[in-house]
């Protein structure tokens, strides 16, 4: 077991490197050059426009997930979109955006938000967001059904539809919450059992705000939606002669590999994905693999804003709100 924080992102950033440049070597680097030096400029425009549209529906769905807070605790509007940005940007260089999540539950705690609520609106947030790319990926799969004897595939959706299940009966069934209840009362700390108590606590109140959560859950997938329409354009940027159909059915298949936390931002399973899906659809790999970088980079300048934030005052908070 890796127990040292630093080996753990040696170990991704070993394995992010070593599989993009075996990808890269195999998609013969000329290629790969020459593909993107022929791209047309407007639709990776189009394409880069589209981004700021998903991030304010990621703001917002975290805005109304923020319902379980007491009205009067609730943080100024400037300060959440701050916290939201900066952890986005915090969360590129971090595998599968856990650290972002957490940078953003920590910073929500700092500004008197209870801990408990702090870290179940990120959860939540995290969460609907998988439920809406399993929710996309099985409509992908419908529009590719030649891939669903695919095991690996198989196997990717039964885990993520477990995890999903899992939290809505931790939400929702009086029986799960025991049950979790009970193998909390098993940590050896007591200070870390009534952490999470709290946070379990926060969970379950998500039960009486189901409009909010389904309000969540559409624009989770309208987030899902552009993605694939990103991808669409950039594609078309790189000649890719594909339909927005196959679109459809790969790229939700190819985010949810990008969510295993194996290396950082998707960076090498993003290649290895995009590669075999549209090798499938007769793409030549150089032009896949031109694809999947564009596809990082796009979420990359996403962060921007958050970078900048970053950039002019780190983490801080307002001082009002944290005093």
């Amino acid at each position: 077991m890796l127990r040292s924080p630093v080996l753990r992102l040696s170990v991704r950033v070993a394995v992010a490197a070593g599989l993009t440049g075996y990808l890269l070597w195999k998609s013969h680097p000329r290629a790969v050059l020459a593909a993107g030096a022929g791209a047309t400029w407007g639709p990776m425009a189009v394409a880069a426009a589209l981004v700021g549209a998903d991030r304010v529906l990621m703001a917002y769905r975290w805005l109304v997930l923020l319902c379980v807070v007491d009205p009067a605790a609730r943080p100024p509007f400037t300060d959440v979109m701050r916290i939201f940005f900066v952890s986005t940007f915090v969360g590129t260089f971090l595998p599968a955006s856990v650290g972002g999540d957490a940078v953003r539950a920590y910073s929500l705690a700092r500004l008197k938000v209870d801990g408990g609520d702090a870290v179940a609106s990120v959860f939540m947030d995290r969460m609907l967001g998988v439920a809406s790319v399993l929710i996309m990926a099985l409509v992908g799969l419908g529009l590719a059904r030649d891939l669903a004897g695919n095991v690996a595939i198989v196997l990717s959706l039964a885990v993520t539809t477990a995890l999903c299940v899992a939290t809505m009966l931790l939400i929702f069934s009086s029986a799960m919450s025991r049950l979790v209840s009970a193998i909390v009362n098993w940590l050896p700390s007591v200070s870390v059992q009534n952490t999470m108590r709290r946070i379990l606590e926060s969970i379950r109140r998500y039960a009486k705000y189901r409009r909010q959560l389904v309000n969540v859950l559409a624009s989770s997938i309208a987030v899902q939606v552009l993605r694939v329409i990103q991808a669409y354009y950039l594609g078309r940027g790189l000649g890719i002669d594909v339909s927005l159909v196959t679109y459809f059915a790969f790229i939700p298949l190819i985010l949810l590999a990008m969510l295993l936390p194996v290396t950082f931002n998707g960076i090498g399973t993003s290649q290895a994905a995009f590669l075999w899906f549209f090798g499938q659809a007769g793409v030549p790999a150089a032009s896949a693999f031109a694809l999947s970088v564009l596809f990082v980079a796009l979420g990359i300048i996403g962060n921007l804003p958050g970078a900048l934030l970053y950039i002019v005052g780190g983490t801080r908070i307002s001082r009002s709100a944290a005093s």
